[in-house]
């Protein structure tokens, strides 16, 4: 992949967030950290205070157990929608003209959901891995050798 110099490069997961810059050109790129953001997400187990509650015997044939929630994943989905939030207002104050996430596929579909068109006019690419905890030089690798 072509990452263009000055690029703004989003390297997230649920809970980490990286925005690089392409100081570098499209063919020897030379990412530097512009931003690191860590949120805290505490276990599952570790945010529920009740057991999942029981639908009355009447409905779903007989005290069925009701969908528990994940609070860690929505915690995470949270954070994408929070994520896609500071992009728009990078692309809103002209921060970047080429943007590059890279995401979990699963955080990569909640971005979706919330990316603002402005963001989308300057997405220049998506890669769905996980690359939070790879050094620069790594990521820099792994960008170039992707498609």
């Amino acid at each position: 992949m072509r990452v263009p110099h000055n690029a703004l490069i989003a390297v997230a997961d649920g809970r980490k967030l990286l925005f690089l810059r392409n100081d570098g050109d499209a063919v020897i790129p030379v990412f530097r950290t512009v931003t690191a953001l860590s949120h805290p997400n505490p276990k599952d187990s570790d945010q529920k205070t009740d057991l999942a509650g029981q639908a009355p015997s009447d409905v779903g044939g007989g005290g069925a157990t009701m969908g528990e929630a994940d609070y860690h994943q929505l915690e995470e989905d949270r954070f994408a929608a929070e994520m896609a939030d500071m992009l728009k207002k990078r692309a809103m104050n002209g921060d970047f003209e080429s943007l590059i996430v890279v995401a979990p596929p699963r955080t990569l579909g909640e971005l979706r959901k919330h990316y603002h068109k402005e963001v989308t006019d300057r997405l220049s690419a998506e890669l769905g891995k996980d690359l939070t905890n790879h050094p620069l030089p790594e990521i820099e690798r792994l960008l170039a050798a992707a498609e």
